[in-house]
Parts: C-alpha cells; structure tokens; sequence
C-alpha cells in the first residue's frame, strides 16, 4: 500500500448504514423500536416490504428481511459517558437483555432476535 491512499484528502464524504439480515423484518422493527429507541426512517412497499431503515441520534441501520442469509453483523456504537447512563436506564427500564463483553475492552452486548450484535463501550468512568 502507498502513502497515498493514507494521506488521501477527503473531498467525497461517504455515507455508510450497516445491513442487519433477519427473519422478520416486523419482529426486528418492534426490536430496536419498542426496546432500543430507534425510530423507523423508512419502510419500502408502504410498509409491507421486507427492507426499511431505522435510526437513533445519528445512528442508521438497515434491516433486510432475507431467509436465506442467516449471518450475523456487529455494530460498535460509542457513546459519550452521559449518553451511556442515559441508555443504561433506558435499557434497565425496558428489561433490555444485555450481557457483559469483550473487545478489545469491556462493552456492553445487546443481541437483536436475530443473533446481530450491538456493542457499546464501558464508560471510564465505570471501568475497573
């Protein structure tokens, strides 16, 4: 690789939203809107199709309701210390199900019902 593609001025930014696949993409919508504060941006086929878009505070995902690819996505959200308290109440308040991780250092797990990963950041504050 050559320094150029390192040092490469920035003229395009890109847009990027990660594809979460699942089962049914209604069960997944109910999810990340009823536990996890999304909101839904998007639906296509008014509604009825299988792919559509939701967001919270700056973060978009896509869901792709797809039998046939059962992999699974990990998504890395950081959070200012203020914002991961806020969540942790939210999380607590909608019996969330989170477990404890690692990568890298301590995060917080949240796996959607279809076996994707949400991870956030343990605060600095919080570690030990």
């Amino acid at each position: 690789m050559t320094k150029t593609a390192v040092s490469e001025q920035i003229t395009h930014r890109w847009y990027t939203r990660p594809v979460f696949f699942v089962a049914d993409v209604n069960r997944a919508l109910r999810f990340y809107i009823d536990m996890l504060g999304f909101e839904k941006s998007w639906h296509e086929g008014d509604g009825a199709g299988g792919v559509c878009q939701v967001h919270r505070a700056g973060c978009e995902i896509i869901l792709c309701e797809d039998a046939k690819r059962t992999d699974k996505a990990r998504l890395f959200v950081a959070l200012n210390v203020d914002g991961l308290a806020a969540f942790r109440r939210e999380i607590v308040e909608r019996s969330v199900p989170t477990e404890k991780s690692w990568w890298g250092y301590e995060v917080i797990k949240i796996v959607d019902p279809d076996g994707n990963e949400l991870l956030f950041p343990v605060a600095e504050s919080s570690r030990h």
